[in-house]
């Protein structure tokens, strides 16, 4: 792995901590984005001792740092993310998160995320004095869904056929974990979200999905999205960096844009926490590229949702 600041695993242990740590992600603002938390040496803590800390803090997911495979590599690290229910196998907001606070103490330049999901590269870099980080995601997949499950998904949102936008048709996308595509046919549909929590979940854990995410175009590169996550114990995610990928798949697979091409997310606007995922699409390559900033946030900032 190349690296503009390569430290040894040594010298990057003494930056670390087993502290837990606040930062909100996809977000310049610590009133906006999605909170994490971010504990940097993790290797004392039991899984159950994650979950609690994870419930406890009450953002949709943290993450929790140990040492990579490579005991020679400072920049190689093993990545877990709990919601405050159980392990998530991964999670895009706070991979941004820790990435950018290993970045604050170790210096930028690429990371090695060993991942439930697989391998994710993280280059993190300085940008208007701040720092951003771009995740590349595992190789993704799009599957088709059955009728029967959409009409069961439309039922618990309380949505009509007719709200959607037939241009874009449901799909399930996967770029680490699995994510139900559904798109409104105007911004109105989108804001009015008030769905029935527990028939939701019953449809996700059916289908092994870790968020439904509702998406309007605006233009052709430029959408909206929410994301439902009752499968985390939370009604809503405000930045979700693994469905900001899946979804990057999801366009490519239906032909909505080239090749090459940069998508721009807007979230959690509609829940007061307003955030930017930036999704970048990349000829010959299958993996997509996520970016996003991320700021340190004292304990009293609200969580989320």
């Amino acid at each position: 792995m190349t690296n503009s600041t390569k430290t040894t695993a040594t010298e990057a242990a003494l930056h670390l901590t087993a502290e837990v740590l606040h930062y909100t992600a996809f977000t310049t603002s610590p009133t906006g984005g999605n909170g994490a938390g971010v504990v940097l040496d993790a290797s004392s803590l039991s899984d159950a001792e994650m979950v609690t800390i994870a419930a406890e803090l009450g953002y949709s997911e943290s993450a929790f740092v140990t040492p990579g495979p490579d005991p020679d590599d400072g920049r190689s690290f093993a990545l877990r993310f709990f919601s405050p229910r159980a392990e998530v196998g991964f999670c895009g907001h706070a991979t941004v998160a820790a990435a950018v606070a290993l970045g604050e103490r170790i210096g930028e330049g690429d990371f090695g995320f060993h991942t439930a999901a697989g391998h994710v590269p993280v280059t993190v870099r300085e940008e208007n004095g701040g720092l951003k980080a771009t995740l590349t995601s595992v190789e993704p997949r799009v599957h088709d869904v059955s009728p029967a499950d959409v009409a069961e998904a439309l039922a618990a949102l309380g949505w009509l056929p007719g709200d959607l936008d037939a241009a874009l048709p449901p799909k399930v996308a996967f770029a680490g974990v699995r994510h139900l595509v559904i798109a409104a046919a105007t911004r109105e549909r989108l804001a009015d979200l008030d769905y029935d929590f527990d028939r939701l979940l019953q449809l996700m854990q059916r289908l092994d999905l870790t968020t439904v995410q509702l998406v309007w175009r605006e233009t052709t590169t430029v959408f909206h999205v929410r994301d439902p996550f009752p499968v985390g114990g939370v009604v809503e995610d405000a930045a979700t960096g693994a469905a900001a990928a899946a979804f990057g798949a999801y366009v490519r697979d239906l032909g909505l844009v080239p090749a090459d091409a940069r998508l721009t997310l807007h979230q959690g606007h509609d829940m007061g926490r307003p955030s930017l995922l930036e999704v970048d699409l990349v000829t010959g390559d299958p993996r997509v590229r996520v970016t996003g900033a991320a700021i340190g946030i004292r304990p009293a900032v609200a969580p989320g949702p």
